[in-house]
C-alpha cells in the first residue's frame, strides 16, 4: 500500500533537490497539490530537519537532517566500504580519479569518488547523479544486467548532458554489446564535454551487478593510446578483484571473472 503523504513529501524534496529554493506556491504547483497540503507537508518536514526556510525569501531548501541520511547510507553501503581501498589503488595506478557508483531507477549515483593524485583542486563529487547512458559507470551496469533490466533501461528515459551523448537505443545497445565482449564501457564527453570515462561491472556474492568502478579524467589524456588500453586492464582488474571481495565466484556476460 502507497501511503500518498510520504510520497507528496518525497516528491518536495526531490523537487528541492532540482531546484534549491522553492516557495509554497512553486512547489504545490510541481507537486500537483493545494498551498495548504504543502505548507503542511513542509512544516512536518521542517520539524525533523529535513528541509529548512530562508528567513529572507521565505523560501524551502533541503534540510540538515539530510546530511546525516546520506553518510548512513554511504557508510552502511557494503560496495562503498569494499571499494575505498580498491580506488585508491587504482587511482594511484592509473593517475586518474576514480569514481564507483550504482544504478538508482535510470541514474548513477555516485556513492564514492577517489581524487587523482597528483590533480590540484578538484571538486568531489560523491552523491552526484547522472543518466546511466551519459557515463561509463552506467554502460558497465547496465550491459551487465539481466536482459530484462537492459531492455527496461534502453525502453525508458535516455536523457542528454551534451552534444555528445548518446541517446539512440540502437547505437547504445551496440556499445553495452561491445562493453559485454571486452569486460568495460567507455564514454567520450558525454556527461562532461572535455572528460572521459572508462568503467567495468562490479558483482556480488549473487552474481548480481552490484555497481561498477570507473576511471575519469580529461578525454585527450584517458583514451589516447598507450593510457586508453592500460585504463581499461587496470579498471576491468580492479572490477575483478573488488567482485571478489564482495563474494562474486564470477562475472555473469561473456567476461569471468577468475
Amino acid at each position: 500500500m502507497v501511503v500518498e503523504s510520504v510520497r507528496r513529501a518525497v516528491h518536495i524534496l526531490r523537487e528541492l533537490t532540482a531546484a534549491p529554493r522553492l516557495g509554497v506556491t512553486e512547489l504545490a504547483e510541481r507537486v500537483g497539490v493545494s498551498k495548504s497540503a504543502v505548507h503542511g507537508l513542509l512544516r512536518t518536514l521542517e520539524c525533523e530537519g529535513l528541509v529548512g526556510q530562508d528567513p529572507e525569501s521565505g523560501k524551502y531548501r533541503l534540510g540538515p537532517a539530510l546530511v546525516t541520511f546520506g553518510n548512513a547510507y554511504l557508510d552502511t553501503h557494503e560496495l562503498r566500504t569494499r571499494a575505498v581501498t580498491w580506488s585508491d589503488l587504482l587511482a594511484a595506478r592509473t593517475d586518474e580519479a576514480v569514481w564507483v557508483g550504482v544504478l538508482v531507477r535510470d541514474e548513477v549515483l555516485v556513492i564514492h569518488h577517489a581524487l587523482r593524485p597528483q590533480g590540484g583542486v578538484q571538486a568531489l563529487e560523491t552523491g552526484a547523479r547522472l543518466p546511466w547512458n551519459a557515463c561509463a559507470l552506467g554502460k558497465a551496469i547496465i550491459a551487465f544486467s539481466a536482459p530484462e533490466a537492459r531492455k527496461r533501461a534502453l525502453d525508458g528515459p535516455l536523457d542528454s548532458l551534451t552534444g555528445r551523448t548518446v541517446t539512440e537505443p540502437a547505437e547504445l545497445t551496440a556499445q553495452l554489446e561491445r562493453a559485454q565482449d571486452v569486460g568495460y564501457a567507455l564514454e567520450s564527453q558525454e556527461s562532461t564535454l572535455g572528460d572521459a570515462g572508462i568503467a567495468a561491472p562490479v558483482f556480488d556474492r549473487t552474481g548480481a551487478v552490484a555497481g561498477a568502478i570507473g576511471v575519469v579524467g580529461p578525454v585527450e589524456r584517458l583514451l589516447a593510446e598507450p593510457n586508453r588500453e592500460a585504463h581499461a586492464i587496470a579498471t576491468r582488474e580492479t572490477a575483478r578483484n573488488l567482485s571478489r571481495e564482495l563474494g562474486a565466484s564470477r562475472a555473469t556476460g561473456r567476461q569471468t571473472i577468475g
